[in-house]
């Protein structure tokens, strides 16, 4: 495989993410704002108890008693305000981080080449934008809501506990060093296992994907019990990394817990005993003590979010494996634009393998097809005539040799004009869920109700899909799961004639249907070709005795070449493959 890496290091990657949270840096800073009130308010509220103890209870002062409850009711509004304040515009900044990296990986998948997608499988691209997005907004949405609030909560807790006590201040932080080993060591198991899960669960999608597509193959083989083992299998994985995720979460709290306990009970024996000696006022220590209790539960609180950073840093690294893909289809800087008219297509000594220093499928193959030609490409399975056509639109490139169309080397094109002349009707008819009309004007949105009309009427297709339930409006299903195969193929035909491209591809377009369906989506495909520079690949070979010329290919090599006619005279390769197909049948023309 020949992609390549953008030189983007883990750092980078991060800094990136970094960098688009700040993109939306007027709603960062009202979050951040609101996330000052709610530590502001976090601080009065524990301030509050001192007069509350020492003004109220101890020295009965009345005033008090009506002053500091409208103080509690007013800090308590201002906090619920702050807190509606953070989440609504940190979520708000989360979620357009998730399009951004929804819309990016779509993008990117979208234009690499096929050789990409036959490494990769559809499951877990999904994933990708599915599954590991998500780990990405929550680590957004919350990691960097919680961490900012509660850095704010802790620096106004901390300067509040050395304005009270900071003899007692001093020792309730010499513990907390200790405190951070658990969260980093932790961590870091954290990022492992979360990488595993993710990729077990991109398996798991990948799984399903196939069983689900597949169903038919699945009942019809009766193998219905083998694919539950087989997922049971992927479940029972999944379940034993997870666990081991919720351990590696769950050690650092109890670690975390017996340091906070330790600094809690100190300050509770020492300022106790300082109370008792009238040192401090009640009022003066519980306030610090409880000021000591609200900054411990932020820092606890630190290993949870750290587990949520690791697992939306391991999903980012994910995330980029992909967006790094450099495709190895490559356009120059300035290409030429192919206009549209017929044109010559010719291949030039062009051999071809699928990796690079891997088999060729394709060996030194020289041919030409004059504008408005048909040429027919035959042979046994595995010859190489799917992998030439497929050269044409650059789906692949040639590893060595040059195609080129009207007498141009096709790479010098921009590839968008180069497949724009290009039209393509495969053996397996790929259809959208969406209505027939949007499925015939795929290539051509701007297509008028006549031309759509006139496109299906050329492809027989007009009357079936009137007797459809809104005609050229009906949704045809999941891959067109409510049409017939010979519709489908007539619906494809029909896409292919809209777009009126000059040159065209037909790999075993007809080889997938019954003789009736055949002989239809042929007139069809008659009407199609007209006056276009045409590639069939043919199965059978009653569709292409009127091919201007006919190419055999026997292990990616041209072997014979010229008409039907000659070709059956010569009692070569073409010949044995007519005989095999019409030997039941008698006919041994030539």
């Amino acid at each position: 495989m020949r992609f390549r890496m953008l030189p983007f290091t883990i750092e980078e990657r991060h800094r990136k993410v970094l960098g688009l949270v700040l993109e939306s840096k007027w709603r960062l800073f009202l979050a951040m704002f609101s996330m000052l009130v709610v530590s502001l308010t976090s601080v009065a509220s524990v301030w509050l108890i001192k007069p509350v103890l020492d003004d109220i209870f101890m020295n009965r002062d009345v005033m008090k008693l009506y002053i500091i409850p409208g103080a509690v009711l007013l800090v308590f509004t201002l906090r619920g305000l702050g807190m509606y304040g953070q989440e609504f515009f940190l979520n708000y900044v989360g979620q357009v981080i998730i399009r951004h990296f929804r819309n990016a990986l779509y993008d990117r998948i979208v234009d690499l080449p096929l050789r990409f997608f036959q490494n990769e499988r559809t499951g877990v691209l999904m994933s990708r934008i599915t599954n590991d997005v998500n780990l990405v907004r929550s680590m957004v949405s919350s990691v960097v809501t919680s961490s900012l609030r509660d850095f704010f909560t802790i620096i106004f807790l901390v300067a509040y506990t050395f304005y009270q006590i900071w003899e007692l201040a001093i020792f309730a932080f010499l513990v907390l060093p200790a405190a951070f080993y658990p969260i980093i060591y932790f961590g870091r198991k954290v990022r492992k296992t979360s990488t595993g899960c993710q990729e077990a669960m991109a398996e798991m999608n990948a799984f399903l994907h196939e069983t689900f597509t597949g169903n038919k193959i699945v009942k019809a083989f009766g193998m219905e019990a083998y694919e539950k083992k087989r997922f049971h299998e992927k479940t029972q994985s999944l379940f034993r990394l997870e666990i081991r995720q919720a351990i590696a979460k769950s050690m650092s709290s109890p670690v975390m817990e017996f340091l906070a306990g330790v600094g809690i009970a100190f300050i509770i024996w020492y300022g106790g005993l300082r109370v008792i000696q009238g040192v401090y006022t009640p009022g003066t220590f519980v306030s610090f003590l409880a000021a000591v209790l609200m900054l411990y539960d932020p820092v606890k609180k630190m290993s949870k979010l750290n587990n949520a950073l690791q697992e939306g840093l391991a999903a980012v690294d994910r995330i980029f494996s992909v967006l790094n893909e450099k495709s190895d289809i490559g356009e120059k800087k300035k290409p030429l634009l192919l206009t549209s008219g017929s044109q010559d297509v010719s291949f030039d000594k062009v051999s071809f393998a699928y990796t690079e220093g891997g088999k060729k499928v394709l060996k030194d193959v020289s041919l030409e097809v004059r504008s408005g030609e048909v040429l027919a490409l035959v042979g046994m399975s595995g010859g190489g005539k799917t992998s030439l056509v497929n050269l044409i639109p650059r789906f692949y490139d040639v590893s060595s040799g040059s195609i080129r169309i009207g007498g141009v080397d096709i790479r010098d094109f921009s590839i968008q004009s180069l497949r724009a002349q290009i039209a393509v009707v495969t053996q397996e008819p790929i259809l959208f869920n969406d209505s027939i009309r949007a499925n015939i004007i795929y290539g051509r949105p701007s297509a008028t109700d006549e031309e759509i009309e006139q496109a299906a009427k050329a492809a027989y297709a007009h009357d079936f899909i009137m007797r459809m339930p809104k005609g050229y409006d009906t949704d045809i299903g999941e891959l067109g799961s409510r049409l017939s195969g010979g519709e489908k193929q007539r619906i494809c035909i029909a896409r292919a004639l809209i777009k009126d491209a000059p040159i065209l591809i037909l790999d075993e377009a007809t080889s997938a249907l019954d003789t009736e369906a055949e002989q239809v989506v042929q007139k069809a495909l008659d009407n199609l070709m007209q006056g276009r520079t045409t590639f069939v690949i043919a199965h059978r070979l009653s569709t292409i005795v009127r091919a201007d010329a006919i190419a055999v290919l026997v292990n990616g090599q041209v072997v014979e070449m010229g008409r039907h006619d000659e070709l059956l005279a010569r009692k070569g390769a073409y010949a044995r493959l007519y005989r095999m197909q019409f030997s039941d049948q008698g006919d041994m023309d030539g």
